[in-house]
C-alpha cells in the first residue's frame, strides 16, 4: 500500500501538530515532547514524569512557591535570589504565608541561623544553586540537610554549564532549569518536581503537564532545551577548567590597570561570572560606552536593570551599598576564547580611564 498525501484539517488545534491530539502529527508532536523530557530527566537523573515543561525559570520558581505554600504556612527564601523568588516570596505573604528571608554569613547561608529558623509550619525553603549576578555557588547540600523534611527548592538555571544538574547533587527536593542559560532557545524551562510532591496549578485551562501547567506544550522548543542541556553535560568538565583560567587572567589584568576596582565573590564561585564593582563610575554609562566598543556585559539580571538600589546580591554578599550601585557584571559561555578577553580587558581599561578623565581622550 502506498503511503497518500496527507491533508491536515486540524488548524484549530495549532497549525502543526498539537500534542494532545489523537492524529499522526498530533502523535509525532507528542513523541518529540515525550523524548525531549526523557532526555533531561535523564540528565537530572529523576522519572520522566517528574519533568513539569514551564515558559521558564520564572515560571517554574512562581509554581514552586505559590503552588506549594498556603494560609499558616511558613517559608525561607534567599534575599539575594532572582526577582522571581523574592517577589513571589513578597506575594504570598498576601495570601498569609509567613516569609522570611535567610541571613548570609561569609558568603554562604548561614546553617546555624537557618536551624533557628526552621518550625513545623515551615513549608518550604527557596534558594538557588548559583547566583546569576555574583557567582557565588551556594551551600544547597548543607541547608537541606539542617532543614530535614522541610522541602527545598533550588533554582539551577545559572548551573548547568559548570555544575551537574541532579537533585541529588544540590540536595533539592524541586529544582527550577531554563533553556535561555544553556543555548540560544527562550520561551521554556522546567520545574523537575516529584508527583508526591502536592503542587496545586497556578491557572486553570487544561490538563497539560499532570495538569500543573495548562496550555498547549512547544514540542519543538522543548527538543532544543534537552539538547542545549545535553550538550552543557558534555563540555562541562573542559569548560570549567577552562572558565576558571580565564577568570584568573582577565582579573589579574583588571586588577593591574584599573584602579578603585573591587571583585565581588564568595569562596564557593561559578568560574563564569565575574562581579566587580567600580565605586564612584557610572556603570550604566560604562556599559553603553562597551557596547559601542562591541562588548555585552551588564550591571545586573536582566529582570532588574530598571532598579536604582543596586545589586541585591552584592549587597547581600558584601554589605556594602556603594559597591552594589556600581556593578558590572562579566559572563560568558564555552565559544569566548583567550583572545576576546585580552581585547575586553584592553577596552574596558580604556573606558574606564575615559570616564575618570571626566571624559577625555
Amino acid at each position: 500500500m502506498f503511503w497518500k498525501r496527507r491533508i491536515y484539517l486540524d488548524y484549530a488545534a495549532g497549525v502543526a501538530g498539537n500534542p494532545s491530539s489523537p492524529h499522526y502529527e498530533g502523535r509525532m508532536a507528542k513523541k518529540k515532547l515525550e523524548d525531549a523530557r526523557t532526555s533531561i530527566a535523564r540528565l537530572v537523573e529523576v522519572q520522566s514524569d517528574d519533568v513539569i515543561f514551564t515558559s521558564g525559570a520564572t515560571e517554574a520558581n512562581a509554581l514552586a512557591i505559590l503552588g506549594l505554600t498556603k494560609k499558616g504556612d511558613h517559608m525561607l527564601y534567599l534575599p539575594s535570589a532572582h526577582a522571581s523568588i523574592v517577589e513571589n516570596a513578597m506575594y504570598v505573604k498576601e495570601r498569609g504565608v509567613n516569609g522570611e528571608p535567610l541571613a548570609i554569613k561569609d558568603g554562604q547561608i548561614d546553617i546555624s541561623d537557618l536551624k533557628k529558623r526552621i518550625r513545623s509550619e515551615t513549608k518550604l525553603v527557596v534558594i538557588e544553586a548559583v547566583c546569576g549576578e555574583t557567582g557565588t555557588i551556594w551551600n544547597t547540600r548543607e541547608v537541606k540537610q539542617a532543614i530535614g523534611k522541610t522541602y527545598l527548592h533550588v533554582d539551577a538555571s545559572q548551573a548547568p554549564l559548570t555544575e551537574k544538574i541532579t537533585r541529588a547533587h544540590f540536595g533539592a527536593d524541586l529544582l527550577t532549569l531554563d533553556a535561555s542559560k544553556v543555548g540560544i532557545t527562550r520561551g521554556i524551562g522546567a520545574l523537575i518536581a516529584h508527583r508526591t510532591i502536592p503542587l496545586t496549578p497556578l491557572y486553570a485551562g487544561g490538563g497539560q503537564e499532570r495538569g500543573l501547567r495548562p496550555g498547549s506544550e512547544a514540542p519543538e522548543l522543548a527538543e532544543h532545551f534537552a539538547a542545549a542541556l545535553r550538550a552543557a553535560a558534555c563540555s562541562r568538565e573542559a569548560f570549567r577548567a577552562s572558565a576558571k583560567r580565564m577568570r584568573t587572567e582577565l582579573i589579574k589584568t583588571i586588577m593591574s590597570a584599573i584602579p578603585r576596582v573591587y571583585i565581588n565573590e564568595s569562596r564557593m564561585q561559578a568560574p563564569h561570572i565575574l562581579n566587580l564593582s567600580l565605586p564612584g563610575r557610572d556603570t550604566d554609562y560604562l556599559i553603553a560606552l562597551m557596547d559601542e566598543a562591541g562588548f555585552a556585559v551588564s550591571s545586573r539580571s536582566a529582570c532588574e536593570t530598571d532598579s536604582e538600589d543596586g545589586s541585591r546580591a552584592v549587597v547581600a554578599l558584601t554589605g556594602d551599598k556603594e559597591r552594589a550601585r556600581a556593578t558590572l557584571r562579566i559572563s560568558w559561555g564555552p565559544n569566548v576564547g583567550r583572545r576576546e578577553f585580552a581585547r575586553f580587558a584592553r577596552a574596558l581599561a580604556q573606558e574606564v580611564a575615559f570616564i575618570d578623565s571626566g571624559g577625555q581622550r
